[in-house]
Order: C-alpha cells, then structure tokens, then sequence
C-alpha cells in the first residue's frame, strides 16, 4: 500500500511536496476532527498544511473506518476511495477547497481528472449514480485553524 499512497499523492501534486500520509483509528480520527475542526466526530481525511510555498509541506490523515464505512455504503472499491481521499488532501494542500459553489466545481473536477488519471471511475460521477448528490469529503483545516 505504501507504493499505491505515493503514487495517488504524486499524481495529484503540483509541485513539489513533503507530506506525510498517516492512516488512524475512529478514536484519534475523532480527537483530530474536535481538536481542529471542532466537530466531534470522526472523519474522512483531513489536511493539515505546514508551508504553502515550494516544496509544500503538510500532513494527510485518513481514518481508515470511516473511508471503510464509506466505501461500503457508497458501493465503490475501497482501494479506489482510498485514492480519491488521498487526491482531496493533496489538493487541499495545494490551495484548493470547496466552501464556495464555483471552487467545489473545480475542485471535484480536478478530483475526477486525476483520480480517473489513476485508473479508477471518477469519483463524483459514482456518487451522483449510487446516492443521488455529490457529498464531498470532510473538510481540512489547516493546524492554526484556518480553512485552506
């Protein structure tokens, strides 16, 4: 897996980039997401940027039963969702977000691009047949609590 996460994630990077990817539990998902989102539960991924210039610096955290939970309601492979949250974060690190109408559009487009770059279905394009709408994964914030 490790092969698999750097290439996801050097897939989706613009520019240089020194990122740790951390995979957690439902518990120190949860700490994370209260800690620094003040929102107690646990979530999908969360992007944590340290430096905004070149090379990027930052750290990503999957919580593995979420994007488990996930993948099983949502019906797509796992592997591929596992993709997907990795290309979200690396975009969060690189200034992207989706707060506003206009920047989850391109933002969800880059995601399809470079996901479906990757070898698996565009993961909107999924979500819109299998539920109907396009709920994004959890929002990052950055450690000082700011939005990217």
């Amino acid at each position: 897996m490790p092969a698999k996460l750097r290439r996801w994630a050097t897939t989706a990077a613009r520019a240089n980039a020194q990122v740790t990817l951390r995979i957690v539990n439902a518990a120190e998902g949860r700490r994370l997401n209260r800690t620094y989102r003040h929102k107690d539960y646990a979530t999908n991924v969360l992007t944590f940027v340290y430096a905004e210039h070149s090379p990027l610096a930052g750290d990503i955290v999957l919580c593995a039963p979420v994007i488990r939970a996930e993948a099983k309601s949502q019906q797509i492979e796992l592997e591929a969702h596992y993709a997907h949250l990795v290309v979200h974060g690396m975009l969060h690190l690189q200034g992207f977000d989706h707060e506003r109408a206009r920047d989850a559009k391109r933002m969800e487009r880059l995601e399809n691009e470079i996901v479906t770059r990757l070898g698996y279905a565009a993961p909107y394009a999924v979500r819109r047949q299998t539920r109907g709408n396009s709920a994004r994964p959890g929002h990052p914030q950055r450690r000082n609590g700011t939005s990217p």
